[in-house]
């Protein structure tokens, strides 16, 4: 599977992101969970220390790189660069053992704004995400910024699935609503919601009323576990856990509705 996982920003995508992989390697699948975000926290979800993450350098970041793959000089006004760089070797080649089943490939974000130009970079990351989509025999989970702006047509017509979190509130399901139909526009096929830090079924059950019709396949329970993880720096993943089956359960029902 080729999945991205993308909602408004604080509601849990980088969590979501770390059960699904850990769940996917649990069934015996290799996976590249891809960190598409500017704030780059997959990898400590994924259980790296701080000093760990720190180490590694997002490829957006990679100047030297950006510029022999593109031709063009990062951040340069006026730039000619490739449209289609090489990228084929570029996850084997910088990304993460987390696990014997499980590798971390930080991208880094999408440049707007400012000053300069990061059409580079930005093809690069575009280039990669659609090699990832595209070719790669591995699971793929791409946890992304906030919106969509890492998605092209290119990328998305080999994505299995986008994934968007909300969080129990009006506002946060407003959001994903939004960007359900902002992907939609985009010609993304499935499109699924997921609900973080249910306190219930009832809950859960509300929020997929308040869906309105949208393909809610599941909910990560607020997990008190996950809030002291998060507070001391130090994450793991218990296959036990609630919360754990309840990622196995998405997966399944994600199985289930792409079938269809």
């Amino acid at each position: 599977m080729k999945i991205a996982v993308s909602g408004k920003g604080g509601v849990g995508k980088t969590t979501l992101t770390s059960l699904l992989s850990f769940s996917f390697a649990a069934m015996g699948k290799k996976v590249i969970a891809v960190d598409a975000d500017p704030d780059s926290n997959l990898g400590l979800s994924l259980g790296l220390s701080l000093a760990e993450t720190r180490d590694i350098t997002p490829l957006s970041e990679m100047k030297d790189l950006v510029a022999e793959r593109t031709g063009a000089t990062p951040g340069a006004i006026g730039s000619v660069f490739r449209m289609n760089p090489k990228v084929d070797d570029l996850p084997d080649k910088y990304s993460r053992a987390i696990t014997d089943s499980i590798k971390l490939f930080v991208l880094g974000g999408l440049k707007t704004g400012g000053a300069g130009c990061f059409c580079a970079e930005n093809v690069l990351l575009k280039s990669m995400l659609k090699h990832l989509m595209v070719n790669r025999e591995e699971v793929v989970l791409v946890d992304m910024e906030a919106g969509i702006e890492h998605l092209s047509r290119g990328t998305t017509a080999s994505m299995d699935a986008l994934i968007i979190v909300v969080n129990p509130g009006k506002k946060s399901i407003q959001t994903g609503m939004t960007v359900e139909r902002l992907a939609r526009e985009l010609g993304i096929k499935n499109i699924f919601i997921v609900a973080n830090r249910v306190r219930s079924e009832e809950e859960a059950g509300q929020i997929g009323r308040e869906l309105k019709g949208l393909k809610f396949i599941g909910y990560i329970s607020f997990d008190d576990d996950i809030i002291e993880q998060d507070r001391s720096g130090k994450y793991h993943f218990n296959p036990e856990s609630g919360v754990a089956k309840e990622a196995g359960n998405i997966i399944e029902n994600l199985s289930k509705a792409i079938v269809k």
